[in-house]
């Protein structure tokens, strides 16, 4: 598996605008797009840094994978994504050594790239994101 970048770190907010007025505003980071993946009950937003990105998670519905996180530990780091040259050879390679995944296959994200969160139980607490643009 070859990792070519950080790609985005993921940050779960209770409130986008909140975190706009912060990251934009405050830090002075320029909004580039914001989006709503259906399929995670999610809307995305992101601020690009250099050669990568803030990405505030903010849930849709009460019941998705980021309200339960902010119920559980609160706003703060969710995630860190690194891009892969191969999305589905990481996924291989990955299983083979033994690490846990939450998705087995790819599933399409944000800006309509490929994704596969690994589990956190392997990842020293971490979740952790390899996404690959599509092909």
């Amino acid at each position: 598996m070859k990792i070519l970048k950080v790609d985005h770190i993921g940050v779960a907010v209770k409130d986008s605008e909140a975190g706009i007025k912060f990251f934009s505003n405050l830090l002075g980071l320029k909004l580039e797009g914001q989006e709503v993946v259906a399929e995670q009950k999610v809307k995305t937003t992101f601020l690009p840094v250099g050669d990568t990105e803030v990405e505030l998670l903010e849930a849709t519905e009460a019941d998705s994978p980021v309200a339960k996180f902010l119920e559980k530990r609160g706003e703060g780091v969710h995630h860190i994504a690194f891009s892969v040259d191969d999305l589905d050879a990481a996924i291989k390679e990955l299983q083979e050594n033994g690490i846990g995944l939450i998705d087995t296959k790819p599933r399409i994200g944000a800006g309509n790239k490929r994704i596969a969160f690994l589990h956190p139980k392997y990842t020293f607490g971490v979740l952790v994101e390899l996404s690959e643009a599509n092909k």
